[in-house]
């Protein structure tokens, strides 16, 4: 399979979710993620997490990152196959601050 990258660009609010690969993804092959923070003064918190999409209303959750502070205008990266191990059925989410602007690039 070629390699794919995903572009996202996220302008936070108060808690906003933003599914990078769905639940419905079949064994996905993360390469690496990059958070770039594109604020020129403020640092943007985000949470990385995978959850899967039961039928039930119950959902299961688990954090990679949680509330990590990206210095304005820099970068953080994740270029390890660990991120890549997570179970079918799980999809991957980033949840940014109220203010925070991000670019993300998700390679496949």
């Amino acid at each position: 399979m070629a390699a794919v990258t995903r572009f996202y660009n996220i302008t936070g609010s108060t808690g906003v979710t933003v599914q990078l690969l769905a639940p419905s993804v079949i064994n996905p092959s993360i390469r690496s993620v990059l958070f770039t923070n594109t604020h020129i003064s403020a640092d943007a918190t985000i949470t990385l997490f995978i959850q899967d999409d039961p039928a039930s209303s119950s959902t299961s959750t688990f954090k990679i990152i949680y509330n990590i502070a990206i210095p304005a205008a820099t970068s953080l990266s994740f270029d390890t196959p660990t991120l890549a191990k997570y179970p079918q059925g799980y999809g991957l989410y980033v949840t940014v601050g109220a203010t925070d602007t991000l670019d993300v690039l998700l390679n496949l």
